[in-house]
């Protein structure tokens, strides 16, 4: 008598089913995962911006530099605005701020695309609206007249 070798069609069935189940319970977890991902990069960028214009102001205080005068951050002269935050009026100066403030090895950041951040001014409000790329509803808004930097990750 010859005694059987591999699976029987059924085992094999069986064994595929299975895994298709796995795969339709896990599979949208890790769809989940990069859309968290996303928001984290954003809401960590947008902390960092934050703290770089809270401390350009306490320089400011500390070196009693004047409305429009400028301060020495980590090496880089940024120029600060009447409330001694970082001075932005245009597009071009958000990225101007950004670059000034933020370290080497920040996300980049345009006016147009082909970078990390894209930056709109929004002269309404007079604020620098950095839209992530990756994920166009995740933006960080910053208000030069009151240093106040809004992280917006729905």
């Amino acid at each position: 008598m010859k005694k059987q070798a591999g699976f029987t069609i059924v085992e094999l069935v069986v064994v595929i089913a299975l895994l298709g189940i796995l795969a339709a319970v896990a599979l949208p977890r890790f769809l989940n995962v990069t859309d968290d991902a996303h928001a984290a990069s954003v809401n960590g960028t947008g902390g960092a911006l934050r703290s770089a214009a809270g401390l350009v102001k306490a320089q400011a205080v500390v070196d009693e530099t004047a409305a429009g005068g400028t301060v020495n951050y980590d090496g880089t002269n940024v120029t600060v605005n009447n409330n001694m935050y970082p001075a932005a009026t245009d597009a071009a100066s958000c990225v101007t701020v950004w670059q000034n403030v933020l370290q080497n090895g920040a996300p980049s950041v345009a006016t147009a695309a082909g970078s990390d951040y894209i930056v709109t001014w929004s002269a309404d409000d007079s604020n620098c609206v950095y839209t992530y790329n990756a994920a166009a509803n995740h933006t960080i808004t910053y208000t030069p007249a009151s240093g106040a930097v809004d992280i917006s990750t729905p």
